[in-house]
Order: structure tokens, then sequence, then C-alpha cells
């Protein structure tokens, strides 16, 4: 490591010292700075590109150049006249200032074209090929070489701190809802130029009324030769491990033309390489996103599904993937788009943990608990949009998203104090979403928005749990960890098992519909009126139940503290309504924009539970809320808002019958429970400095939530069984969030530096007791990478985090560290073999002691005859040093607790791939 770390300072420092400087200012014929021109440096003998670079806020320009060498030195600016001129360098550096003439001609998109990076407004563009060494494949790995882009640890673009939130390909939509599909899947030798696309706005008509900056688009430009032709690869692949047998095959097409687009994924693998996981699945919107600012309510509707764990290939020891996709688009006019998904995806997988428990209340036993879980997940996913644009002024889109699902778990569980567990669950939920939107624009200062809302979700969670039992133990002092649970609960404790059973049923109808209208005054600022409702029902049905030895059920009547008069059933309905109204104004002075408003609402919320028991509220509330933009340049910014919300919850809070979320945890609602308040700011900075290749984004956020609705958790008297409720919380959580980071690129060297840091202060009850916990959490990493043409390329990155616990159950803070250096590599050497490896060393320490340290080893290594060959052979590596398990620390309100996970074994494979 540290041979590595001295030779890429090495590289560093000969590059440098190996190279002048030219420098000046470039303005237009009245002496004004120009900012954001293209400066570009040819080598006169090679003919090839040796700097480039852009002018900053006052116009200077910087490229670093040989020695000894002739140089055409281009400069160009949109509107102006391009200048071009030879400089010879000797061993000094070097000066020139330039003035550029008006001209409305097209000579600087000639210039353009050869430059790895440009600015275009609000778009970066750039130039794939001028980030390649050889050894990519898919777009992903051309992404992360890019200045700027981030990969986060969850598989998501980020680009300025922001997430990505549509990647599109030639201006058409990719799988609308999720970049995965195409970071993982579409060819890197395609891809011609990539386009960030800031302050990205789904409809031009409401560009020059709204704020933006929050929004980042990627749109991928083909290469020529791949446009009206199927391309793609199909990859086959086969190996074994100490366990089974490994297969793989991958079929990725594409086919694109101006009228129509047709993309066809697939994917068959038990190694462990799974692109969509259950978690992606659920959480694919669609991609639709409101055009207008959120209006002050929030009510989401959980999800009552079952526990269902993520599986990878570093927390699973079994994964089998299959995936089906296909994504299109049809423009049979100028007018009209159709495009939709259909994705069918199915994840087996099997984990095996050991988990350390460690309770905060004293009086509850600490736990030891073995699992092994099976776990399944078929799901299929549709989605179909059209786009009709009548004319510049009218805009209308229509989205019809569907989700169906079947999916089940298996627990085997050994638990210390309560013995040998068996688990079941299985569902079949469904969920249909439908979203209108029109945009008509009456004339240039009167534009209308209208959008529509609905969503329909039906859930069907089926839970059986069975539990060893000594039925003559029952009343003795050392009986069975859950004796004393199954009296409270009202078991019948005579069974050798408990045989527990739930069935429940969750039905939610939403509708959010609103209007905007915008009134544009003038230049500088415009008005916004809002009117709209959500409409909100809920049903929940459930029933809890003992399946009694001789198999017949048993109704149990318990008698649990803090509920007075429990139920094993559930019969409630919900209905909320909101009715709003709010208006906003919009202010530029200067190089601020200041956006002031209010919402008010009328609210509604009807409980009714056994269909007598009826609560019902209404109320009015008013938010004030602010936002201030100060743009310094046209890539600096700083952003400041604050507004005020209120939470509501949803059904499965409310229903007070008794649930079981687990063998050791049964959960009651309170029909009586109110909306939290919430304050929320943020205050952030971004800075995309192509003059000098800095990158600098900070992120603050602090939320205070009053009546948050939390937990009163009872643990029954010498076990790990709780039953809890729904409450609202006496005293005001808080939370505040910082995060930044530094990104700066030296010649050929990549470099970053980022730190989070956590705060957050919550109340609960355990035992009836007031409970105050507080997490004080921060991190550090950093990385080091090189991006050479023709040479090895090695990235080095650290990461490191701490972790503090305060609990007032506990006489001692919990303090937590994990380290976690790694070192990538990879190369293309003698435009033939692809090597590529990925290593890295977790340590994480609980309380100054080590609790584990484990280390991965990934390698590739690809042939293929030349870089346009059609057929490609790997060999690749997993897990190469044979790691058994991971380790991981969590902090809980009610326990912390350290969980080994068995990972996958080594995995060597041989792979085949054809390209078209």
């Amino acid at each position: 490591m540290k041979k590595i770390l001295l030779l890429t300072i090495f590289m560093v420092s000969f590059i440098s010292h190996a190279q002048i400087t030219l420098t000046g200012v470039v303005k237009d014929s009245i002496g004004e700075p120009l900012e954001m021109a293209n400066v570009l440096a040819i080598n006169k003998i090679t003919k090839k590109m040796s700097s480039y670079g852009f002018t900053d806020a006052k116009g200077k320009y910087k490229l670093d150049l040989d020695k000894n060498t002739t140089f055409d030195i281009k400069i160009s600016y949109i509107g102006f006249k391009a200048a071009d001129f030879v400089v010879e360098t000797k061993t000094e550096n070097l000066f020139k200032d330039v003035i550029l003439k008006v001209d409305n001609s097209l000579d600087e998109i000639t210039i353009v074209s050869k430059m790895p990076v440009t600015i275009k407004g609000d778009t970066i563009v750039y130039n794939a090929d001028s980030f390649k060494n050889g050894s990519e494949r898919k777009l992903e790995d051309v992404l992360k070489k890019l200045p700027g882009v981030e990969i986060n640890d969850a598989g998501e673009i980020e680009i300025e701190g922001k997430k990505v939130e549509k990647l599109m390909v030639d201006g058409k939509d990719f799988f609308d809802g999720d970049t995965k599909l195409g970071l993982k899947n579409i060819p890197s030798n395609a891809v011609d130029k990539i386009e960030v696309l800031r302050n990205f706005g789904d409809v031009s008509q409401l560009k020059g009324v709204q704020d933006n900056q929050d929004r980042v688009a990627i749109n991928i430009k083909l290469k020529e030769g791949k446009k009206n032709f199927w391309f793609g690869d199909v990859t086959a692949g086969a190996g074994n491990s100490t366990d089974e047998n490994l297969y793989l095959f991958q079929p990725k097409l594409f086919y694109y033309s101006p009228k129509y687009t047709l993309n066809v994924i697939g994917d068959v693998n038990n190694m462990g390489e799974v692109v969509l996981d259950r978690g992606d699945i659920r959480g694919f919107s669609g991609g639709f996103r409101s055009q207008s600012p959120s209006n002050g309510t929030n009510i989401s509707l959980a999800s009552a599904g079952i526990g269902f764990l993520s599986a990878s290939s570093r927390n699973a020891n079994k994964i089998e993937t299959k995936l089906t996709a296909l994504n299109f688009s049809y423009s049979p006019n100028k007018k009209l788009d159709l495009s939709g998904f259909l994705i069918f995806s199915s994840n087996s997988n099997g984990q095996k943990n050991n988990n350390s428990i460690d309770y905060v209340d004293p009086i509850t036993p600490d736990d030891f608990i073995q699992s092994l879980t099976d776990q399944t997940s078929n799901t299929g996913l549709f989605k179909f949009s059209a786009n009709y644009k009548k004319d510049i002024n009218n805009q209308l889109d229509y989205d019809f998203i569907g989700r169906f699902s079947n999916e089940f778990r298996t627990d085997a569980v050994n638990s210390q104090v309560l013995s040998d567990i068996s688990e079941t669950e299985r569902a079949t939920p469904y969920t249909i979403n439908q979203n209108l939107s029109y945009f008509y624009t009456a004339n240039e200062n009167n534009i209308f928005a209208l959008e529509v809302k609905h969503q329909l979700q039906d859930e069907d969670p089926f839970y059986v749990a069975s539990l060893e039992n000594n039925p003559n133990n029952n009343d003795d002092a050392n009986n069975d960890g859950f004796d004393d649970a199954a009296e409270s609960l009202g078991l019948e404790r005579s069974n050798l098992f408990y045989n527990l059973e739930q069935d429940r049923k969750v039905k939610s109808n939403q509708l959010d519909a609103k209007l905007d209208y915008y009134n544009v005054l003038n230049s500088k600022s415009n008005l916004n009126l809002v009117i709209g409702t959500i409409l909100s029902k809920q049903n929940f049905d459930s029933k809890f139940f003992q399946i009694l030895d001789n198999g017949t059920n048993f109704n149990p009547s318990p008698t649990i503290p803090g509920n007075t008069n429990p139920r094993t059933t559930n019969d409630t309905e919900y209905n909320f309504t909101d009715i709003y109204a709010g208006l906003r104004y919009r202010l530029k002075a200067g190089i601020f924009t200041f956006t002031p408003g209010f919402t008010v609402h009328s609210y509604s919320v009807k409980n009714t539970q056994y269909q007598t028991e009826l609560l019902k509220d209404t109320f009015q509330k008013f938010f004030p809320e602010f936002n201030m933009i100060a743009q310094f340049k046209r890539s600096e910014s700083l952003r400041f808002s604050y507004k005020q919300e209120v939470n509501f919850t949803d059904v499965n809070q409310l229903a007070r019958g008794i649930v079981a979320n687990s063998y050791n945890s049964f959960f009651f609602g309170n029909a009586e429970l109110t909306n939290a308040s919430l304050h929320n700011l943020n205050l952030n900075y971004s800075s995309f400095n192509l003059f000098n290749y800095t990158n600098v984004f900070a992120r603050i956020n602090y939320r205070k939530t009053i009546d948050q609705i939390n937990r009163n958790t009872i643990f029954e008297p010498g076990s790990v069984v709780s039953s809890s409720t729904a409450i609202n919380s006496p005293l005001d959580n808080e939370s505040f969030t910082a995060f930044g980071r530094v990104g700066k690129t030296f010649n050929k060297i990549k470099t970053s530096l980022g730190a989070n840091f956590n705060y957050s202060k919550t109340y609960q009850f355990v035992n009836e007791q007031e409970n105050t916990n507080i997490i004080n959490s921060h991190s550090y990493n950093t990385s080091v990478g090189t991006n050479f043409r023709k040479a090895p390329n090695v990235t080095l990155k650290y990461a490191v985090s701490f972790s503090d616990q305060d609990n007032s159950a506990r006489a001692a803070i919990v303090k937590g560290v994990t380290h976690k250096p790694s070192i990538s590599f990879d190369a293309y050497i003698w435009n033939a073999v692809t090597l590529r490896s990925d290593f890295s060393y977790n340590e994480v320490r609980q309380d100054g002691n080590k609790q584990n340290a484990f280390k991965i080893w990934d390698t590739t290594i690809a042939y293929r005859k030349d870089k346009d060959a059609k057929w490609e052979y790997e060999i690749v590596g997993s897990n190469l040093l044979g790691t058994g398990s991971t380790t991981s620390v969590n902090n809980g309100t009610i326990s912390y607790a350290i969980n080994e996970t068995f990972i996958l074994p080594r995995f060597v494979s041989l792979r085949v791939r054809y390209q078209l």
C-alpha cells in the first residue's frame, strides 16, 4: 500500500515538473471578462489535443503544456468569433491575453467537439472517449472517471452532491425511475457524449418560474454507428464453488432510431450479481415527480409487507437471480411520445446470521441469536407513459404504473433465551399508480399546471411462528423464555408448541390533486397560486390466533399492560382529507432569488374501529416557507430553505388490535395519535470550478419534530419478548446533519475528500420509563486515483466512521469505530488484455475492542483480440481470500447489536462475451 502511494506521488511530481503553464485573460471587445470560455491546445506535430481548460469568473485561463513544443491554441465562446494563435514553449511559463469579437457564426462548435468537457448553459457535456483507457465495459466504468460525478454506496449516480433522478439515452427515458439498470448494462463503447442536465425540468413552460436547482438528469448520446442498428452484448459463464455449480447468462440488446427504441435486458445467475434487488423494485417510482413544490402535508402509505432482508454477495450465502426487462419508446409523430417498460424479477437467497444483542434496559437479559433464512421475491413491474405536446403552449402527460409481487420467507432461529423458533411469512401485494399532468400557457404572463396522482395499494401479509414449550414448567421461576409472554397474550400454555398465526389485509386508496397558477409580473418576479386536496382512505383488518396441538384454532384473551381493552382482531377504517391553498412570490434581485410563501390547510381525519368506535377531528394549519438562492457565479451557488410541515401517520399505527411483528415483538396501535409538526431548515453550497478542476459541495440540515410518533415498549420481566404501542412523544425530537465533499483533479490524478456528521436526539419509553437516546456519528472518506490513457490506473480509498450512543438507560456511552481502506487497479495491456482488481479491508471496533476484521478481494482477467473484437473471454474471481463472514454494528433505541453475516464463498468462473 505504501509503495503504491509513493508511486502515485512520484507520478504527480513528474508530470508537474515536465510542463510549463500558459495563462492569460479572455475579454470581450469592451473589456468585460468572459466566464466559461473554452480553451484548447493542440500539438502541431501529432495533431492531438494536449490540454484544455475554461476561464473563471474573471476571464482567467490556464493550460499545462509540454516544454519545447509547438501548439495551436484555440479559444471560443458562444456568440463570439473564435481566437486562434500559435505558441512555442521553451522552459519558462507564458502569458497571453485574448480579446474576442462578437460574431453569430458557429465556429465554436467545431472546437468544442474536441474538448473533453464543455459547458453549455446549465448543461455539462463530457466527451466519453477522453476518459476511457480501454478497461471500461459498462456506463458505470466511464462515469466513475468523470470529474464531479460519484457512484455512491447504494449504486446511484450523484452529481454535485445531488442524486440523479433520470437517465436518458438520446433523449429517451431509459427504464424511468431507476439509474442502476443503465449503469450496469449500457455498453461503454456505445457512449459518445454524457450530458449532465443541471436545473433539470420536464416541462419547458415552467423553467422560467420555478427553482429546479436540486434536480439533475443525465442524457447519454450514442455514437453514430450505434443508431439504426442493434448493439449490445451477450455474456455466458460457468464455474464452481465449494457448495454448487455456478451459471450465468446475460443478454443485453439495444436498438435506437429517431422514431422508436427498444432495450432488452436479461439476467440469470447464481453468482451473487444482483442488478435490482427487492428494495430497488419496490422503490421503482417510474420517474414521476411533481413539478410544483411540496405543499406542507406528508402522508405516506406505509408498507405492511413481510420482513424481507436485502441480499447481495456481501450479506448472503446463497443468491439466485432472474431478471427480464423490456424498455420501449415510440414517436408516431412530432407531437406524441409513447414509452414504457416491463420488468420481471425473481430473487431467491439464503442468509445465515449470528446476532449478539445487548438491551439498554438493565433487567432485560441479553440474547444471542443464530438464524437461517430462505426468502424469495417474484415481482412484475410495468409502466406505460404518454406525452402529448399539441404546441408550445400545451403539454399533457399520463403515467400508468403497476407492481405485483409474490413473496415468501422462512426462518429457523435459535435464541439463547427463547430456544428454537421457526417462522414463515408470505404475501401477494400489489400497487397501481396513475399520474396525469396538463400544462397550459395562456400567454407569456399566465401559466396553468394541473397535476393529479392516484394510488391504489393492497397488502395481505400472513405470518406463522412456532416456539418450543415445556408445559410442565409454565409457573416455575425458571420457565421457558416465552411462557410469561404467552400468559400476557392469553395463549393456551398446555401445548408442546406455541403455534401462532396472523392474517392481515391492508387496502389503501389515495388521491392527490392540485392546480398551480403562475403569473409572470415582470422579468424579475412572478406569483404562484396553488389550490389542491389530498383524499385518503385505508382499511385494516387482521386476526391473531393460536393453533393448538390438536389442530383447532384458539382465540386468545390478552391482558397487556398499557392496553385497557386488548383485542386480537382489527377492523379499522381511516379517512383523511386535506384541502389547501397557497401563495408564493419569486423575486430576482442581483445575485439573489427570494421565494417567500405560505399554505393554509383545512384537515379532517376520521378513524372508525370495530364499526362502533369513532374518533373525528377537524382543524386548520398555517405553514410559512422561505427559499433563497445566491448565485455567486454560473458555477457557484448557495441555497437556503425553511419550511414548516406536518406528518400524518397511516392506519398501521392507528389500528389498536394486537399485531405480531415477529416472535418476540408484538404491537398494538393508538387510535388517539395526533399529527407531528415539523420545522425543516436546509443550507446547500455548490461550486463546480472547471478553471482549477475543483468541486466543492456541502449540505446542512436541521430538523425539529413536535409530537413525533414514537414507541412505548414493555418487556416481559426476565424475557426478550416485548409489546409496544405508538405514542406522541412528550418532548421534541431533533436532528442535525452535515455533509461535505471536495474533489480536485491534478492532470491525470483525481482526488476526493468527504465528511459526514449526524446528531439525533429522540425520546421513547421503555418499561414505562422515559428514555433519551442521543447518537453522535461522524465519518470521513478520501480517495486518490489515476486516469491514464495508456498506463495502469490505481485508486486508493480510505473510510473511517465513528458512532457514539448516549442512552439514558446506560451509565456509559457506547462507542463504535469502523475502518475501511481499499485499493482498486485496472489496466489495458497490449491492446488485448484487461486486468481489474479490487481489495478492501474492514475492521469493526466496539468500546475499544475489535469485534471483527475481514478482507475481500475480487479480480477479473479478460482477453479480446483488439478493441473492436466481437469475442471476449474472462476469468472472474470473487472473494478470492475465502472470507466467511462480515460484521456490522447496529445502535438501536432499545438495544445495540453486533451482527455476523455469512457471505458467498470463493467463486471462480469462466465467461464468454459476444459483442454485437
